[in-house]
């Protein structure tokens, strides 16, 4: 009996069949020849060197960003402000026992005279000056004092009477008895730009009352000191209501007693723009 092979092939079958076979040995001969030779698989990822060294010196001349610098009071510059803006630690000193005196600088003049800077720092820094507005109309007044041709007599605001302040065009008698009661209130004023505090005085009306009228005299103010005084004591002060006495008093219980008079400003309503005045009546 015969069997027939499963085995047989064509001519055409044993042919595909050593192409198969072909390919498969070249196949596996490339595998190890990489293998052998891994060099051979970075070379497409070869660094380029000279336009490597082209970029690290774009990046190294590349200008660094400096912090910008926003307008500030330069009557509350810290440590760490006053060395950043270039300021020494003699120079920040000097400002700091300014203050503590409870005065304050009002120019960048006057900045210069009392931290001794150089005309080079001032001019770098100055522009970034930002002094109240009151501050900056009470210096328009004084210019306008200033000019040769309208030289008056300047009567002192803390000893002018309703009567002396109805003179100035724009303020009647409602105006100036409100304007002596405030004075009253404060224990006499203690900056010539308190008049724009006073309700209802228009600033154009003050400024027209600051060519007549200027602080001369210096009253005796008790300051209040913060760190002692009850809610009563604090909203005696005219800036200052029951409210935000009791705000102040919160704030010191939670946090302990103020370090500075510009802590304030962290107080809850506490009315920062008027910072400086309020704070010509306090105390640590």
């Amino acid at each position: 009996m015969k069997f027939k092979s499963h085995f047989r092939f064509n001519k055409q079958e044993r042919s595909g069949i050593f192409f198969l076979l072909l390919i498969v040995i070249v196949l596996q001969g490339g595998y190890y020849y990489v293998k052998a030779n891994p060099s051979t698989r970075e070379a497409g990822f070869a660094l380029n060197i000279p336009e490597q060294y082209k970029v690290d010196s774009l990046k190294a001349n590349q200008p660094v960003a400096s912090p910008k610098t926003y307008p500030f009071n330069p009557n509350y510059i810290t440590d760490y402000k006053g060395y950043a803006l270039g300021l020494s630690a003699s120079e920040l000193d000097r400002l700091f026992a300014f203050r503590e005196q409870g005065s304050f600088v009002n120019s960048a003049k006057e900045f210069q005279n009392v931290t001794q800077i150089s005309d080079s720092l001032l001019n770098q820094i100055s522009p970034y000056f930002k002094f109240p507005d009151w501050v900056e109309k009470n210096q328009t007044v004084k210019k306008t004092l200033s000019k040769p041709k309208k030289i008056m007599a300047i009567q002192d605001l803390n000893s002018a009477t309703a009567e002396d302040l109805r003179s100035v065009y724009g303020i009647g008698e409602t105006l100036s008895k409100r304007i002596v009661k405030f004075r009253d209130r404060l224990g006499g004023f203690l900056v010539s730009g308190q008049l724009y505090d006073v309700y209802g005085l228009k600033p154009e009306v003050v400024e027209r009352t600051l060519l007549k009228f200027q602080v001369i005299e210096l009253p005796l103010v008790t300051k209040i000191n913060i760190n002692k005084a009850t809610v009563r004591e604090l909203s005696q002060l005219i800036y200052i209501d029951k409210s935000l006495a009791s705000n102040i008093i919160d704030y010191r219980d939670k946090n302990g007693l103020f370090v500075s008079l510009q802590e304030l400003s962290e107080v809850d309503q506490f009315p920062t723009e008027k910072l400086d005045r309020i704070a010509l009546y306090l105390s640590l």
